[in-house]
């Protein structure tokens, strides 16, 4: 087939549509925070300059940027640590410049003791890079007027802004955690659909498409953990979000749930695999994997519907009270009886995760 000029101009059309879709979802998730920093740093900047008559806060300005930012964690507690390290670090350093002057050495000797200092304190590297940065634009930067220590003031005003702004302008992380749970189901869910192929239709492909879409989920897990855990610490603190805390647990435990079900389905998935490589299918088998996956997906869909509260319990619930291999499969072979078996733990977790007692869950499933 011939690699047409018109074929190419195509290609580079879409990608360049492509492109300009992406960086306009870039900015569009990332309005929140550009409205956060950017009315945390005019505060500082007024407060600095016209309150206290700084002529240039260039520290009330930077030190209120670095603080946010853009990172995925909003928790006031790592905006409280890297203003301790900014603050640290300016503090040092005017000190140190009072005592030593400028100077190309003393700016090595300031940033030698900062980094020393920092990684001496905290475990975390982004504390002693947050001291470092703020102390060589001291040491650089000459005396302002009013003395050494005025641009620790213009810090700690810089710092203070941004935990308020942390409070009283929050980005609603909530946006972000419910994107993260919803990429997580997706990728569980399209992995369920893989072993349910793989078991009705004897596929090995399938089994080994399923396993490696579970081995994708525990970054998954691990980006929708910080952001949850961001959106409640930031709650807990803003008068805005705080009736918003209900929500943010449930969606915590729903988190649990959805941790365990991707590590109980990597090991379901290997099973799966070994079993269809004697070209069997097993559709009572794929039955009950497909009752599991819409489990699954209603206790993700209930997050965002509230009509459909408690269809996952109900659901996993009946499934539960039947996984026993003598009562599901009579006649089955060994191997096939210890799949059943695997999805017990199973069940409990995603009833756990509908707000169910895990004592009461384990209840529900048959003697074996």
């Amino acid at each position: 087939m011939t690699d047409s000029p018109a074929l190419r101009k195509l290609e580079r059309q879409v990608r360049r549509r492509l492109d300009v879709r992406m960086a306009g979802r870039r900015v569009w998730e990332s309005l929140p925070a550009i409205i956060q920093i950017v009315s945390a740093v005019a505060a500082a900047y007024s407060i600095a300059h016209y309150g206290l008559g700084h002529s240039v806060p260039i520290l009330a300005v930077t030190v209120t940027i670095n603080s946010l930012g853009f990172t995925r964690d909003a928790r006031p507690r790592r905006v409280v640590e890297t203003v301790i390290g900014i603050l640290l670090g300016v503090a040092l350093s005017d000190g140190m410049s009072l005592i030593l002057g400028k100077g190309l050495w003393q700016l090595v000797v300031v940033l030698l003791v900062v980094f020393i200092v920092g990684r001496a304190l905290r475990s975390n590297p982004a504390f002693a890079l947050a001291a470092a940065t703020p102390s060589a634009l001291v040491v650089i930067l000459p005396i302002p007027e009013g003395g050494p220590f005025v641009r620790t003031v213009d810090a700690a005003i810089g710092g203070a802004v941004a935990l308020l702004a942390t409070a009283l302008i929050p980005r609603d992380p909530q946006r972000a955690a419910t994107r993260d749970r919803r990429i997580l189901f997706s990728a569980i869910d399209q992995s369920m659909q893989s072993i349910i192929d793989c078991l009705s239709n004897a596929d090995t492909g399938a089994g080994e498409l399923a396993l490696s879409r579970l081995r994708t989920t525990q970054p998954l897990v691990d980006a929708w953990t910080t952001s949850l855990d961001s959106a409640i610490a930031v709650s807990r603190i803003s008068p805005w979000l705080r009736p918003r805390l209900p929500e943010l647990h449930r969606d915590a435990r729903v988190l649990t749930a959805a941790d365990l079900t991707a590590r109980h389905l990597r090991s379901v998935a290997r099973r799966v695999e070994f079993l269809v490589r004697d070209g069997v299918p097993r559709p009572a088998l794929a039955e009950l994997m497909t009752q599991i996956a819409t489990g699954i997906r209603l206790l993700n869909e209930e997050l965002d519907d509230p009509q459909l509260a408690g269809a996952s319990r109900s659901l996993v619930g009946d499934l539960a009270r039947r996984l026993d291999p003598a009562g599901v499969m009579p006649d089955a072979h060994v191997t096939d009886a210890a799949l059943v078996l695997m999805l017990r733990p199973l069940a409990v977790d995603l009833l756990a995760g509908s707000g169910m007692p895990i004592d009461e869950a384990r209840e529900l499933l048959p003697e074996v």
